[in-house]
């Protein structure tokens, strides 16, 4: 999972993209960039590291123009070289910078198309440089230096065709403007929004609304399933649906996990949602366990906080933050490497004792996903003295691998693959667990946009929405990357010339 942002405005906007990524900080920790344009130039800067680390004056100051985009990373597949940060550079057509959210299905026929048909080199393993290259081949075949709206919604119309997967995107192409675009399913989210000024009207995009609450922009709306919005460089917005066949499926995990509860996606606002997950959830828990004595309902910050809260009113069962969050540690699920989860765990969260102390404890969880911090926190609770620890997850069982941009690409690693709920509470050390079922948590979300039909939910139920999975990818794909996580250690960003990144400092 990643975060995108871009702007193009009237004034220098480098502080308002640095602000941007800085509000998605959640969707990505490994690494950050910019790209402005200036004097017809390209401006970059990207580094691996949290945004506040990567960017300091002396970067601000070179990162000069009216017009920029920026994106945060997470890695999804065990690779954390600073090679592979964003925005990307093309030289041809014209000069693009690339910036991606999502993940690719069809990477490997992409690249080898890419190589001996297009005749396009890609220096990295990651699918977010094929992408670009894609978009740099369609809108090379276009007959002018002067490229039209036309010119890049063909060019785009070709790219849907070609590539399968989740893709949110955001780019510049020099001396013309920037495009957004987004899958034909809509995987991944992206919004954009705009702003009066003295010198004329500003847009900006972003992977969540918040940023642009960041930045002073008002909200406009999402960008359509397989729409595609031009916005040039004097300010002219230009936007055509690319796709034949665009469909609503947005990623449910965006709201049980990954999206700011401040933010809102394709019209669903995700603290509503959470809210309704725990409204849902307590109605399952009322039914299930009619004859389990819950003394205190306790949430596992922060995601859970909100659905927790819910739970208890709905129980009338009092409502307690029995943990601590150190807020200077980065959210476990989305660290690279098993063993800095692991490590994180006790350094993110500390318990109170007298909160658990003497009574039987109900903690809820947004999601269980290795089952590493659920195994860890209901120690903690044992620890400090808690009687009974029953768990609660908003979010059902994950059984199957994410392919559209989440790091659980390895079914082995999902400790409810394969497992019945009595394996799965056995294993996190739960005397009681409950997860919440797949209807309620549609039904939760869809609450806000009762036009939104489907969701994808491959995680939970194994159903991929691009119908393009089946378990020779999925063998294919855990074997890469576990090979990828062994040779990591061997090589980093420093064996690699990259041409393109403004200095290391």
């Amino acid at each position: 999972m990643c975060g995108i942002v871009g702007i193009v405005g009237n004034s220098p906007v480098s502080q308002y993209l640095y602000d941007g990524l800085t509000v998605l900080q959640h969707r990505g920790q490994d690494a950050a960039g910019i790209v402005t344009i200036s004097d017809n130039t390209f401006r970059m800067r990207k580094a691996n590291g949290l945004v506040k680390d990567v960017f300091h004056t002396r970067h601000m100051l070179r990162l000069q123009g009216n017009i920029g985009i920026g994106h945060i990373r997470y890695p999804t597949a065990g690779s954390s070289s600073s090679s592979e940060a964003q925005p990307f550079y093309a030289n041809s057509p014209f000069g693009i910078s690339f910036a991606h959210n999502g993940n690719l299905t069809n990477a490997e026929e992409l690249k080898d198309w890419l190589y001996k048909e297009a005749r396009r080199h890609v220096n990295t393993t990651s699918d977010s440089e094929i992408l670009m290259n894609i978009l740099a081949h369609e809108l090379q075949t276009t007959d002018s230096l002067d490229l039209t709206p036309d010119d890049i919604f063909k060019a785009i119309k070709n790219l849907h065709k070609r590539v399968r997967g989740a893709y949110a995107t955001v780019a510049l192409i020099i001396g013309h403007g920037m495009v957004a675009f987004r899958d034909p399913n809509g995987i991944r989210p992206l919004v954009f929004g705009k702003r009066e000024t003295a010198k004329g009207v500003e847009y900006m995009v972003a992977s969540e609304s918040v940023a642009l609450d960041a930045c002073d922009f008002e909200f406009v709306r999402d960008v359509a399933p397989g729409e595609a919005i031009f916005f040039t460089e004097d300010g002219q917005l230009h936007s055509y649906q690319c796709a034949e066949n665009p469909k609503y499926s947005p990623c449910i995990f965006e709201f049980v996990y990954f999206a700011r509860p401040d933010s809102t996606i394709d019209n669903m606002s995700v603290y509503a949602s959470r809210v309704e997950m725990g409204n849902k959830l307590a109605a399952k828990i009322a039914a299930d366990w009619d004859d389990i004595d819950i003394d205190v309902v306790i949430p596992i910050p922060e995601t859970s906080c909100d659905i927790a809260l819910q739970i208890a009113n709905h129980l009338d069962i009092p409502y307690r933050q029995g943990f601590v969050k150190n807020r200077y540690i980065g959210r476990t699920f989305i660290m690279p490497g098993q063993e800095q989860r692991k490590k994180s765990v006790r350094q993110k969260l500390n318990a109170i004792s007298a909160e658990f102390a003497g009574k039987n404890v109900l903690l809820v969880d947004d999601s269980i996903v290795r089952g590493t911090t659920s195994e860890q926190i209901i120690d903690m609770a044992r620890a400090s003295g808690a009687k009974k620890v029953y768990f609660a997850s908003a979010a059902p069982e994950i059984r199957f691998p994410n392919v559209y941009g989440i790091d659980m690409p390895s079914a082995n690693e999902l400790i409810a693959h394969g497992r019945e709920l009595d394996d799965i509470a056995d294993l996190i050390g739960a005397d009681k667990l409950i997860f919440q079922t797949i209807d309620d948590l549609i039904a939760a979300v869809r609450t806000g946009n009762p036009d939104i039909k489907t969701f994808e939910t491959s995680v939970f139920n194994g159903q991929y929405i691009t119908n393009d999975i089946d378990n020779s990818y999925l063998e294919k794909l855990d074997a890469a990357r576990n090979n990828e996580t062994k040779e990591s250690g061997d090589k980093n960003a420093d064996s690699i010339i990259d041409m393109h990144n403004e200095g290391s400092e």
